[in-house]
């Protein structure tokens, strides 16, 4: 597995660096920092980041407002920090797809747990999403095929049991999976329709 991206945004800068030290003493790499949260959205779109961790306060855009504009083109996981504990920022953050937060100041002992914990969902995430697209990819894949069953029971006057045989056949025969095959029969390729 590579080694996970971090981003730092604070507007203070003793702050991103003493986060910088903590991340890389744990050995994290941290590819880039912001000083507010339009430069951490645009630092986002450009390094891409597994994890991103934000303060709430800062000029120029706020890290809710920030996060909530990352989450609609990433699945970077954002670690919040912030100075107090509302529930009212929980709700917020909450809505804007924020991973966890932690209340300032942070001490190593609470942000690496923290940062590994919102590294873990980011891989969650991530296979979901995969997972997902894999279904996807059958059902489509699944449709092919019994469309093709179809095309080929109305042209060679088969029953759907011995379209399908037919359809196996032919893929076993050309060494394709059945789904090239179909893809073949919906094209219209009249070689298809010639049993070898």
């Amino acid at each position: 597995m590579t080694q996970p991206k971090i981003m730092v945004v604070d507007d203070e800068p003793i702050i991103r660096m003493d986060l910088r030290e903590m991340l890389e003493n744990e050995g994290y790499l941290v590819v880039a920092e912001a000083k507010n949260g339009e430069e951490a959205v645009e630092q986002a779109h450009r390094h891409k980041p597994d994890l991103i961790i934000m303060d709430v306060k800062m000029p120029v855009l706020n890290g809710i407002k920030a996060s909530s504009i990352i989450r609609s083109f990433s699945d970077s996981s954002i670690l919040l920090l912030t100075a107090y504990s509302q529930k009212e920022l929980v709700q917020d953050a909450r809505k804007a797809g924020v991973t966890a937060y932690l209340v300032k100041p942070v001490s190593e002992d609470d942000l690496i747990p923290a940062v590994e914990i919102a590294l873990s969902q980011k891989e969650k995430v991530v296979s979901l999403k995969q997972d997902i697209n894999d279904l996807k990819k059958k059902i489509e894949d699944r449709k092919a095929v019994e469309k093709a069953k179809g095309k080929l029971m109305s042209a060679l006057s088969l029953e759907e049991d011995a379209a399908y045989k037919w359809m196996q056949q032919v893929s076993m025969q050309r060494r394709m999976p059945l789904v090239k095959l179909a893809e073949e029969i919906l094209s219209g390729e009249q070689a298809i329709f010639t049993q070898d």
